[in-house]
């Protein structure tokens, strides 16, 4: 039996089906921790598999080559500072009204008549460096005011907003669920942004514009009042002081993006060696990108602008205590990945699913609406998704272009269809006052718009690159 279990590639892919099957009866049954669970699905597949220990854990002499510090370290090493720093960079942002500034200029733009466009075109700006919940949090108070005064319903302006925070957390760097997913399937983010760029605008449009002001005329909910104390209450802690440029807010949130691709494309069009293709990798390093980022807005929004050191500590700590989760959980999956590779069971896994004629794009994404589906949580839908194809797209040699599409598709997958077992469908559900049934006809219609429109642009993509 364990013969079978470990050399055989119908025992193999058993392994791999308890595996899957293991994690989410303990993330959604037994409520354990995404990070835990990933640990210890890892631990077991690989004494099942028959990995020895020394080659699993190491020895007490030396564990730097085990698998479990290469899987952990491998993929953390590559985005540790990365969403950190970004992390950092959202925080500032937030905090020196610049969400205020390019709202009221959107807004502005747009007029009274098109303000749900304007509210979701903030939402697609500003969540480019900050996080999804973080970005309802700050702009969640603006939109009850423009849904007051308009007297329509909030269904109509909250879901831009939400779109364009949606996306943005899916598909662009420094989120965490694209960062992790280059990580594992190690492609470069400038092509994660470019193709994170050409999958999220569409979604947006498709479901932040064009279904939004659908189900907004037909799902009418009026503003709860307790809804405009609270954005009373946030417009008096921004106080008297003076806000930011439009120009220097948007400046900050590009900076990194623009010398990211510069980087990109010098290592494709500078000669190797030279000091121009020299710069251009140093300056386009991500994390060196996003370090100059945030060193320029902490100095021109914070301190220029009276913010003291001790403030500027105080949000710094504030806004990286919710890092930490995400980065074990994207470190054990690193680790289950490794597992899964070092086993043969991720090679055997994907290759039995291409026997299924599906292209491997195609297979990505099926694989992670499954996961995302059952057990809620994106990150371990990407990361799981990620160890479970990333053996089969080492024998492909796909281009970067290529595998940043790979990455897209697992990316929408991993949004589709929010409901119960999703924190982010309870996070719309409260901020909104949206009941259940509102926010299934709603938010969760929407992410799974979002997700399919997402896959069928990156695999036309992947049909021309």
């Amino acid at each position: 039996m364990i013969d079978w279990l470990q050399h055989t590639t119908p025992g193999l892919l058993t392994l791999a089906v308890v595996s899957i099957a293991v994690l989410l009866l303990l993330i959604i049954r037994f409520k354990v921790e995404p990070f835990i669970a990933l640990l210890v699905v890892a631990l077991l597949v690989a004494l099942a598999a028959g990995v020895p220990t020394e080659t699993l854990v190491g020895s007490a002499q030396k564990a730097s080559d085990s698998l479990l510090e290469k899987g952990f370290g491998g993929i953390l090493g590559h985005i540790t500072a990365i969403i950190g720093l970004g992390t950092l960079l959202g925080a500032i942002l937030e905090a020196s009204g610049g969400a205020q500034v390019l709202m009221d200029k959107l807004m502005s733009a747009f007029g009274e008549k098109r303000a749900p466009v304007a509210i979701g075109l903030a939402g697609l700006i500003f969540g480019v460096p900050v996080f999804f919940d973080i970005g309802i949090f700050v702009l969640a108070p603006l939109v009850y005011v423009a849904a007051k005064q308009s007297g329509k319903s909030i269904v109509l302006f909250s879901m831009p907003l939400l779109a364009g925070l949606s996306v943005m957390h899916a598909f662009m760097p420094p989120h965490p669920g694209p960062v992790a997913a280059a990580g594992l399937l190690k492609v470069g983010l400038g092509w994660i942004i470019i193709m994170g760029l050409a999958v999220a605008i569409p979604s947006w449009f498709v479901g932040g514009v064009l279904y939004s002001y659908w189900i907004g005329k037909r799902l009418n909910v009026p503003v709860p009042d307790e809804m405009l104390v609270a954005a009373e209450q946030a417009k008096a802690e921004n106080g008297d002081r003076e806000p930011p440029s439009l120009g220097l807010v948007l400046s900050i949130i590009g900076l990194p993006l623009v010398l990211i691709l510069a980087g990109t494309f010098g290592s494709i069009l500078l000669q190797k060696g030279s000091r121009p293709y020299s710069i251009a990798t140093f300056f386009g390093t991500p994390a060196v990108a996003l370090t100059i980022a945030v060193l320029l807005a902490f100095w021109l929004l914070g301190f220029r602008r009276g913010m003291t050191r001790e403030k500027l500590a105080e949000m710094a700590g504030a806004s990286l205590r919710p890092v930490a989760m995400i980065l074990l959980v994207v470190g054990a999956g690193g680790f289950f990945g490794a597992v899964l590779a070092a086993t043969g069971i991720g090679k055997t896994l994907a290759g039995e699913l291409s026997d299924l004629g599906l292209p491997v794009i195609a297979l990505s994404y099926v694989i992670s609406c499954v996961i995302r589906i059952a057990q809620g949580s994106a990150t371990v839908a990407i990361v799981t998704t990620a160890g479970i194809v990333a053996p089969v797209l080492a024998d492909l040699n796909y281009s970067q272009p290529q595998l940043a599409l790979i990455v897209m598709a697992i990316a929408s997958g991993s949004i589709i269809a929010s409901h119960v077992n999703d924190g982010g469908f309870w996070i719309v559900s409260r901020y909104f006052g949206l009941s259940v049934k509102e926010t299934l006809q709603s938010w969760t219609v929407l992410e799974t718009i979002l997700s399919v429109v997402g896959f069928v642009v990156a695999a036309l993509l992947s049909l021309v690159v």
